[in-house]
């Protein structure tokens, strides 16, 4: 990217790796689902995580970095995944999640 070039372009549709700007999921990355449009009002897109966790956004606030399979840009640390407070929790002070499935004697 030294030359400054556009190297690749990607189209806004369903499947398309996607980034968030804005909006209370923020920073997060996921698979665009669907987009409904709203006439007078603000159009919403419907976005999927890695986790499965699916989501909704305004149209505005979608970035498209890939084609869906591969983001062409690099992921940050997170991988734009959002934890909620107690995973957070957890990760940081290296605590493993246990195993429900343990025999009780």
């Amino acid at each position: 990217m030294v030359d400054k070039n556009i190297q690749s372009v990607y189209k806004f549709v369903n499947g398309a790796s996607v980034y968030l700007t804005g909006g209370n999921n923020i920073g997060r990355i996921g698979i665009l689902q669907s987009i409904e449009k709203h006439p007078g009002s603000f159009d919403i897109a419907h976005v999927k995580d890695v986790r499965g966790q699916k989501f909704s956004t305004r149209l505005s606030n979608i970035f498209v970095i890939g084609d869906g399979k591969t983001p062409a840009i690099s992921i940050p640390k997170g991988e734009g995944i959002k934890y909620s407070l107690i995973e957070e929790r957890d990760e940081r002070m290296g605590i493993e999640e246990e195993d429900d499935n343990e025999d009780d004697e």
